[in-house]
Formats: structure tokens, C-alpha cells, sequence
């Protein structure tokens, strides 16, 4: 039985590498690492992408499949649902690093599956609006740093793109800002200053070209 991770990054700031040592820290034994770069996990089905496809090849009965979050497998509130689904039809587990959350098809009793079911649906909707407001956040920022010139463009920002994802991510799944300052390693006050500005923290960045 493998543990793979299955990891996807869409724009050349995030990282693979961040996201393996993400869940090796949170104490997964990574077998193997599958990865697509540059796609949009929006508007691309995981089965329509080069290394998702071998990702549904690879994978076997008792094999477990770890992602950061259920947005790497999709974006899209029915790809995710059916993607979970039909791993956990052919007896392949996953679990994700962010909440450490489980989904197996073990269980045959029909309440712990609607319980499942239902919850699995909750975060397929959580990612698909997160992707959405994802792009508004990003249309405000592209428009905020327009209005600057790169005289005035300010201090640089205490954040990469990793970590300024990986709070949104914290964010939309309910976590407290202690908490989410923990994992990303940046000051509470900086959580809740993109908490609370998501498109000026955009525009910092985009306006250093991070």
C-alpha cells in the first residue's frame, strides 16, 4: 500500500516542493509525489491533466492519496465530489493535510455515509467559491497596483505567494488566525491584514512581481 501525494500548482509562484514539505511536516510518509504544473484545476478535470491521468493508473486498493486541500484535485463544486467518490469506490483513501481530513469508503453504515457524503459536498462548494473569489481578489489587486507606479509601489511585503495562498486556504475553511500564523509562519497582525484586505495583499505582491 503507497501514500502518494498528489500536488498542483497553477501559476509559476507557487511551489510543488512547498506543498510536499507541507505534508511531510504534518507527519505524512510520502511514497511518491505526483505533480501538474501550470494548470487550473478551474477549468482542467483532474482525469484531463498530463499527471492526473497517471494518477488514476497508478493508484490501487489501499493506496492513500494525500492533497493539501481538496481544491488540488478541482475547483469545480462536481468534478471534486465525483473525483473523491470514485477513488473511494475503488477502495482509495484520502486525506488531506490541511484539517487532516479522511474520506474512505469503509463505512457501510447510510447514516456515517450521508454524514461523509455531505461533507465532502460542503468542501467541493468551499473550493469552488474560494477559486472564485480567488480571481476577484486577484481582478481587485491587478487594478489597485495599476494605480501605482513603481516609485510608490511600498514595502515589500513579509509574504510570498505560498503563504499568502496558504492563508486564504486557513481562511476559507474556518481557521483562527493564531492558528493560521502557526502554519504559515507569519505574525497574526499579517493574517488579519490580508484577512481583512485580500486585494491590497494581492496588489503587494503583484506590485513586487511576487
Amino acid at each position: 500500500m503507497s501514500v502518494i501525494l498528489y500536488a498542483r500548482v497553477s501559476t509559476t509562484d507557487q511551489t510543488i516542493e512547498h506543498q510536499e514539505t507541507q505534508a511531510r511536516r504534518a507527519g505524512f510518509e510520502i511514497d511518491g509525489v505526483v505533480s501538474d504544473h501550470g494548470t487550473s484545476g478551474l477549468s482542467t478535470k483532474l482525469a484531463e491533466r498530463s499527471e492526473g491521468k497517471r494518477l488514476y493508473d497508478m493508484l490501487r486498493k489501499g493506496d492513500t492519496l494525500v492533497v493539501r486541500w481538496v481544491d488540488r484535485l478541482g475547483r469545480n463544486y462536481q468534478d471534486v465530489c465525483d473525483v473523491i467518490r470514485e477513488f473511494m469506490r475503488k477502495g482509495i483513501t484520502i486525506r488531506t493535510v490541511i484539517n487532516n481530513m479522511t474520506f474512505d469508503g469503509a463505512t457501510t453504515d447510510p447514516i456515517q455515509q450521508a454524514v461523509r457524503d455531505a461533507l465532502i459536498a460542503f468542501m467541493a462548494a468551499t473550493a469552488q467559491a474560494q477559486a472564485e473569489a480567488t480571481k476577484e481578489a486577484q481582478k481587485a489587486g491587478i487594478a489597485h497596483a495599476k494605480t501605482k507606479t513603481v516609485k510608490y509601489r511600498g514595502r515589500k511585503p513579509t509574504y510570498d505567494r505560498d503563504q499568502f495562498q496558504l492563508v486564504r486556504d486557513m481562511l476559507t475553511n474556518g481557521a483562527g488566525a493564531s492558528a493560521i500564523a502557526k502554519a504559515s509562519k507569519l505574525t497574526r497582525q499579517t493574517v488579519l491584514r490580508i484577512k481583512s484586505e485580500p486585494g491590497q495583499a494581492e496588489a503587494a505582491l503583484l506590485a513586487w512581481g511576487l
